[in-house]
């Protein structure tokens, strides 16, 4: 059989440029996760917050407690920050950096007492976890591998144990905690703007089932608004000991209640994606 002969369009020199720009910033796109995982572990959007939401870089280093010599590599850092959109730059001169907050890193700000706040920082460290990274650097090798179903998702193919599992707490108890905090944070998100801005859904009413939802912050959320609304919460065993016992919390192995409506979450996919869910 006679080979079959393909023709390819050599790129113009504008387009090798874009396509090496293009290629770096993919290659290196993780230390902008790295560096919003720094920025979250030394306390940055609360210690900006705590400045009157601007600060620069000089106040910013002694709020931190950071060593003086640090100053140019946190200007590094917070360039970055910026540039990726997670804080923003408030330069009013030449000479002095300043950086404020904006509406992404408000959520990472600890201690905030607003309705409509929920403190993201656990999600954030949950999705560039070490155990997490670990399996995303085995996923070729997890394609690679022929695997008996049901599929293994890479995370539990490395470690043994699925993400968002009662087992996940024998791998490493902190992470099983940092997840489930992480994921309870996302769930809880932006619930109160939902019920402002789309309440028609809830009109009519009675009853609503939240499936896995978690220790029932949003069930009560939409009671507070609608109490003539009958919520129940389906969790998992291990979330439903540990939620308030007001009554809302359901064993989904157990008893699935009847309802007019169910609350579905973009939840463990979203959280876990590729690297640890099936689905």
């Amino acid at each position: 059989m006679a080979a079959r002969s393909q023709t390819m369009v050599v790129p113009t020199d504008a387009q090798l440029l874009k396509a090496q720009a293009d290629l770096w910033r993919h290659s290196l796109y993780y230390l902008t996760s790295m560096a919003l995982k720094c920025a979250v572990e030394l306390g940055i959007p609360t210690a900006i917050h705590n400045l009157g939401g601007t600060t620069n870089l000089p106040d910013l280093v002694a709020a931190l407690s950071l060593p003086a010599n640090k100053l140019p590599f946190l200007r590094r850092l917070m360039r970055l920050l910026v540039t990726s959109g997670i804080f923003e730059s408030g330069n009013n001169n030449l000479t002095v950096e300043n950086y404020c907050l904006n509406p992404l890193s408000w959520l990472l700000v600890e201690g905030v007492e607003a309705e409509d706040h929920t403190y993201q920082k656990y999600f954030v460290l949950g999705t560039v976890s070490r155990h997490y990274v670990d399996a995303s650097l085995t996923l070729a090798d997890w394609f690679k591998k022929d695997l008996s179903p049901p599929l293994p998702s890479p995370f539990e193919e490395l470690h043994g144990v699925p993400l968002l599992h009662e087992k996940t707490a024998q791998l490493d108890e902190e992470l099983d905690r940092i997840v489930r905090e992480g994921v309870a944070a996302h769930d809880n998100l932006a619930m109160g703007t939902i019920i402002r801005e789309c309440g028609e859904i809830f009109m009519g009413l009675q009853s609503l089932t939240d499936c896995s939802g978690g220790d029932g912050t949003t069930a009560r959320a939409i009671t507070k608004v609608y109490p003539h609304i009958k919520c129940n919460v389906l969790q998992q065993p291990q979330v439903v000991h540990t939620a308030p016992t007001d009554g809302l919390a359901v064993d989904i192995f157990k008893f699935v209640p009847p309802a007019q409506a169910v609350l579905l979450k973009v939840r463990n996919c979203n959280f876990s994606h590729l690297f640890s869910c099936n689905k």
